[in-house]
């Protein structure tokens, strides 16, 4: 199978790397820029410059092979889909962006190949596992997804650092969000519905994200009564953020709001992931709660230093292909995350990742 991954920074060199280390696939790389191409220099790969934002140059790279992994940024996702559909390739990608996910389940309406978006952490892994623990009660009343990608040693005033997209940070925090309540699909207000928690004996808080539900509500509408899904930060994150994109209103001018974070706050490979779901309902006439946790840091292997981030996202893209590799997927249409036995993502050699317990 050749496969052509569009983007060669810190996720797309991460999954280049699996696919071409696995031996089972052909792959291409394309990126804009060659200095960025470097991150993939030395691996067994086809490595392109090329403007991806120029359609006919694009499906000129679609047209000779199998599957396309759209590691782009979020606003280009419809645009590579489209092209795609036209060029009759597979399509994968890691958005978290909401209508681009409704314009790419449009488009797959008609075709014979598949659009799978959203394969990576949240939404992708957390929806999948989130299924998977509802599957196992005979009503469901409660769904609660938390997911944080945080710096493991915190030492500013947002108690952050950047650990990927800002572009993808930015759209989350800035955009409605999708829940159910009492049955029903609502929107709620981004970093709204804020809690706090602990686990591990470390405090947390936890407020409304864009996009991280994947198409969960469409799956589970009408069958459980509350879903929602919340982005983990550390305390005090949110009443700074707050700040910065209401009172100063530069959520209104997000470019200008990305170039003072770019400038101010750190990078850091040095992260964990958290991964907290509560799943609560009647199971055999009794009413009960299930947990499912992970904690997966960064990590050094096969000469490379990865961050968790890095890890979890293209271990989420890199098995949902390998899964349509072996026929475990649908051959056309739409695939939702869930559509993914937790099963068989956990077994595979690149979700594995997935499974670790370390404390």
């Amino acid at each position: 199978m050749h496969i052509l991954l569009l983007g060669a920074g810190h996720i797309g060199s991460a999954i280049a790397r699996r696919l071409v280390d696995s031996g089972d696939y052909q792959v291409s790389v394309v990126d804009r820029n060659e200095h960025a191409l470097q991150a993939v220099a030395g691996l067994k790969l086809t490595s392109v410059v090329a403007d991806t934002s120029d359609a006919a140059a694009l499906a000129a790279l679609l047209l000779p092979v199998d599957v396309v992994i759209n590691a782009l940024p979020y606003h280009l996702a419809a645009y590579v889909a489209n092209v795609a559909k036209q060029t009759r390739t597979h399509y994968f990608d890691l958005t978290e962006d909401v209508q681009a996910t409704r314009d790419i389940a449009a488009m797959a309406c008609d075709a014979d190949t598949i659009f799978m978006p959203q394969c990576g952490l949240a939404p992708g892994f957390i929806g999948i596992a989130a299924n998977q623990l509802a599957a196992s009660f005979d009503v469901v009343h409660d769904i609660k997804m938390r997911v944080g990608a945080l710096p493991e040693f915190p030492n500013n005033e947002l108690k952050y650092n950047l650990t990927w997209s800002i572009d993808g940070l930015i759209n989350e925090y800035c955009h409605p969000c999708e829940a159910l309540h009492d049955g029903h699909k609502v929107t709620v207000d981004p970093l709204e519905g804020l809690e706090h928690f602990s686990l591990d004996g470390i405090e947390y808080e936890a407020f409304n994200t864009s996009g991280g539900l994947g198409t969960l509500c469409e799956t589970l509408a009408g069958r459980i009564q509350n879903l929602d899904y919340k982005s983990v930060r550390y305390p005090g994150h949110h009443l700074r953020m707050k700040f910065l994109l209401d009172d100063l209103g530069l959520k209104h001018d997000p470019e200008l709001l990305k170039s003072i974070l770019r400038k101010s706050i750190p990078g850091t490979m040095q992260d964990v992931v958290l991964i907290f779901i509560t799943v609560s309902g009647m199971r055999d006439a009794k009413f009960v709660q299930e947990v499912f946790s992970r904690k997966i840091f960064s990590s050094h292997a096969n000469g490379h230093y990865e961050s968790a981030i890095q890890r979890t996202t293209a271990a989420g893209v890199c098995t949902a292909v390998d899964l349509f590799a072996q026929g475990k997927l649908p051959r056309s249409g739409f695939i939702g995350q869930e559509q993914i036995r937790l099963a068989d993502f956990l077994e595979n050699r690149f979700g594995k990742v997935y499974s670790e317990l370390r404390a």
